[in-house]
């Protein structure tokens, strides 16, 4: 088989039309926003164990199909070392942690808590891709993480348990920010559907554990829970990831970052359409206020214009 690593960009590399990028973006958002509604859906018929394992089980499945008969990739070792870090922290922790908070958090508050990952995401992308560290990032940081106060405070009034699903949300938040970091430069040398297809192979082998739990669980649900759980492993991974990692590779990460902040709103439309949920009225100023934190740590300083010298 043939390399498929991607040639290192020149000055003569074929840019995509602008609105390629920006569509991958739309669909990975409707993909992504529809999974925290099924996620919330399944958590009656499936473990976080073994819908995780599910889940990535069909996405492998779909990826390896599309990217196999591209020809085999042939990864660096420090590449490697980040496809399998991503592998065991976006789709293997992130999904495992993100199951299990559903179970105490609805749909929306979820959605609202990953929205802290766009100023992690500029945070990290300042360090450790050389992106500017600016005041607007730390006043938008503080701005975001108080909002994350004020929906903790909204979902853990008389319940210790929805504490833990806000903590379990957050460290998905975490570990995803980190991921899309390590996934920069990745996309940038190999192909994104051979990057995402290995990562998503990776999180399956790391969540087989619960391969025991998935086959009694699976017998015992209904087909409706099954299919939603193919969805979940065909649209929202397979596909979403996907389109995800191609916008990547055409945007810088912080800025890719911030666009999820429009995956809370559907989320919370499709939450009320389709499981009759909304979040605490609380959740929503402190869901409004992390995302007035993400557009002001997303902010650009003024660009100050020096009169030109005297002849």
């Amino acid at each position: 088989m043939t390399s498929t690593t991607a040639p290192e960009s020149t000055g003569t590399t074929a840019h995509p039309a602008p609105w390629l990028p920006l569509a991958a973006v739309s669909v990975t958002l409707f993909f992504w926003a529809s999974a925290f509604v099924a996620i919330r859906h399944l958590g009656h018929d499936f473990s976080p164990g073994a819908l995780s394992l599910g889940r990535l089980v069909v996405g492998a499945i779909c990826l390896g199909a599309v990217a196999l008969p591209r020809g085999l990739p042939r990864p660096t070792g420090r590449q490697w070392v980040s496809i399998v870090t991503i592998g065991v922290l976006w789709f293997g922790v992130y999904n495992v942690a993100l199951n299990a908070g559903e179970r105490r958090v609805d749909a929306g508050t979820a959605a609202m808590l990953i929205q802290v990952s766009p100023v992690l995401i500029a945070v990290l992308a300042a360090v450790f891709l050389n992106e500017r560290f600016t005041a607007y990032l730390a006043g938008g940081l503080a701005l975001a993480f108080a909002g994350v106060g004020l929906i903790s405070f909204s979902t853990t009034e008389g319940s210790d348990h929805d504490l833990l699903g806000v903590v379990l949300c957050l460290t998905s938040a975490l570990v995803y920010s980190i991921s899309l970091i390590l996934q920069k430069p990745l996309v940038a040398r190999l192909p994104a559907i051979h990057v995402t297809w290995l990562a998503c192979t990776v999180g399956a082998v790391v969540c087989l554990p619960f391969a025991g739990q998935l086959v009694d669980q699976a017998r015992d649900a209904p087909v409706s829970s099954s299919l939603w759980l193919v969805y979940l492993g065909v649209f929202p991974t397979a596909i979403a990831f996907t389109t995800y990692a191609y916008a990547l590779r055409h945007m810088t990460a912080s800025n890719l970052g911030v666009t999820t902040y429009l995956v809370p709103p559907i989320t919370i439309v499709m939450g009320l359409v389709f499981l009759d949920e909304t979040p605490p009225s609380m959740a929503y100023v402190g869901g409004a206020l992390a995302l007035v934190g993400v557009a002001v740590a997303r902010r650009k300083p003024r660009s100050v214009t020096r009169p030109p010298a005297p002849a």
